[in-house]
């Protein structure tokens, strides 16, 4: 029996900080302090929330004995591109997150965070899998234009967690299998996991890959750049045309996939063509991802909130069931996911891997 060890993880996303206290993987306490708008509108930058996330964490721990804490893990930010895996909170970690070396987001305080609470009990401070995990074959890199080069930008900690459990159900290990996996969500990435490396994935930040709730996709290149001429806008309103007006929204002005099968089953043609083309969207880019792995697939894994409609989960299948067995596992626990990370370096599973920054 496999001695457990006491995680606290912290997952700050926009307008709330997610924090969970865990013996193993038994939840001790799970809270969700969350933040107006209004609020966190008042400050400049991402940085200057730091106190303010900060202090409401203690408050929120201020009843909890973490005497026994053995380490605490945060949500990985925008870093500089790595390998996937857990990773120490360091000197070099800390800088990048703090200047935002890849871009700007809530989760860039989820090392930074864990680091200091760290401190204050003389433990260890991880992440664990962040979207900028790059493990791309070198092949996959390219684009097809030599001022672009393809980017590694997924739900790279739902991914590995979810593939790693499907590998210990399957009896097998991650780093022995090979998986297609779909995270099915606001975004939409598809991966192909290759013994433990994610070869190719659709960059889903910038919504390449199959149209999504929100994100338009790949789209016909000479079409979108008239288009974008035409409307004479900027660089900024035309990202929003991309991610975030983009997919269901574009169409049918809800991100929500459950409004959409309502108006399915209120008789709405449009909206089951527009169900229908999405799922064809993921199914053609899992058949895309079955011929990087050359057919050798163990399971394709469908993830994420979306797979939580079986209407929708079908109508992925029906293109894919021939490939490899579908396991579908719904929805996502991120807090879950940190722990284990945590968990795998304190029980000697795996080593802390080292963040080098600029090299």
């Amino acid at each position: 029996m496999c001695v457990t060890f006491q995680v606290l993880a912290i997952n700050p996303g926009s307008t709330s900080t997610k924090i969970a206290l865990f013996q193993g993987d038994t939840v001790i306490l799970k809270e969700e302090i969350s933040h107006t708008r209004e609020t966190m509108a008042t400050f400049a930058t991402i940085l200057d929330q730091f106190d303010f996330r900060y202090q409401l964490v203690k408050e929120a721990l201020a009843s909890t004995d973490l005497t026994n804490v053995a380490g605490i893990v945060g949500r990985g930010g925008l870093l500089r591109p790595m390998a996937g895996g857990t990773y120490e909170v360091n000197d070099a970690m800390q800088q990048d997150l703090e200047i935002g070396v890849s871009g700007q987001h809530a989760s860039n305080l989820g090392g930074l965070l864990a680091r200091k609470i760290a401190k204050d009990h003389g433990v260890a401070a991880y992440i664990v899998d962040p979207v900028v995990v790059d493990e791309l074959a070198s092949v996959a890199r390219y684009s097809g234009n030599v001022n672009i080069e393809r980017q590694s930008i997924f739900h790279a900690l739902n991914h590995k967690a979810v593939a790693r459990n499907v590998a210990a159900k399957l009896g097998r290990t991650y780093e022995t299998s090979n998986f297609i996996v779909a995270h099915l969500g606001g975004g939409i990435s598809v991966g192909s996991h290759q013994q433990g490396r994610v070869i190719d994935v659709n960059n889903a930040l910038d919504g390449d890959g199959p149209m999504s709730p929100e994100r338009s996709g790949s789209l016909p290149m000479a079409s979108f750049l008239a288009w974008a001429f035409e409307k004479d806008t900027s660089e900024e309103a035309l990202h929003k045309e991309l991610v975030g007006r983009g997919g269901l929204v574009s169409y049918k002005g809800t991100n929500d996939l459950r409004d959409i099968e309502r108006q399915i089953k209120a008789g709405d043609k449009e909206a089951l063509a527009l169900f229908e083309a999405m799922a064809y969207q993921v199914a053609k880019e899992i058949g895309a991802n079955a011929a990087v792995l050359k057919g050798e697939i163990d399971a394709i894994i469908l993830t994420g909130g979306l797979a939580r409609s079986e209407n929708f989960i079908k109508e992925i299948s029906q293109y894919i069931q021939w490939m490899a067995p579908i396991v579908t596992e719904p929805g996502e626990d991120e807090m879950a996911a940190l722990n284990e990370g945590a968990q795998r370096i304190l029980q000697g599973i795996e080593e802390a891997k080292v963040y080098e920054g600029e090299v």
